[in-house]
């Protein structure tokens, strides 16, 4: 069963993913497989798309995230690793410098994308994470924190002449 999907910018691409180890990249106008995403050991539960519509993200349960480039997907470019868990939550930044993955809990890890995703920034708290995303202008990032008495919206600022690497 495939629980996420994720279209690309150009509307042409489908990156499906689910309670299989391998993900699809799909044909938005025929349904056709384009290929299978082999590299992941478990499920998957996130997917993302870059805005240049080249390079998507994918989640797993492996507690990895891989970066997939559509010009050759016979294996991924990046294996970025988490801490305790699934990847469940991936977005890049409306300019597409800066990926952020979240664990199920604890973890935020945000990539520097525009320098291979060399540079990473770990934000740890403890809480349950609901998501992750970019504030449309880039200059936020927020994180869902779920519970029951305490769940809140945590938000962190760039600062200028800043990345989000270098101020959080």
């Amino acid at each position: 069963m495939y629980k996420h999907t994720s279209l690309s910018p150009d509307g042409k691409l489908i990156a499906i993913v689910g309670d299989n180890p391998e993900g699809l990249l799909v044909d938005s106008q025929t349904g056709k497989t384009i290929t299978s995403l082999c590299g992941h050991l478990d499920y998957s539960f996130a997917s993302a798309w870059h805005p240049d519509g080249r390079i998507f993200a994918t989640g797993n349960q492996d507690k990895t995230c891989r970066v997939w480039d559509i010009r050759n997907l016979s294996q991924s470019i990046a294996v970025l690793k988490g801490n305790l868990g699934a990847i469940r939550s991936i977005r890049f930044t409306s300019d597409g410098q800066f990926m952020a993955m979240a664990e199920p809990a604890d973890f935020v890890h945000v990539y520097d994308a525009k320098r291979g995703f060399e540079k990473e920034q770990e934000i740890d708290f403890f809480g349950e994470i609901s998501g992750v995303s970019f504030s449309p202008d880039t200059e936020s990032l927020f994180i869902g924190v779920w519970d029951r008495t305490y769940g809140s919206l945590l938000q962190y600022n760039r600062r200028r002449n800043y990345t989000y690497l270098d101020s959080l």
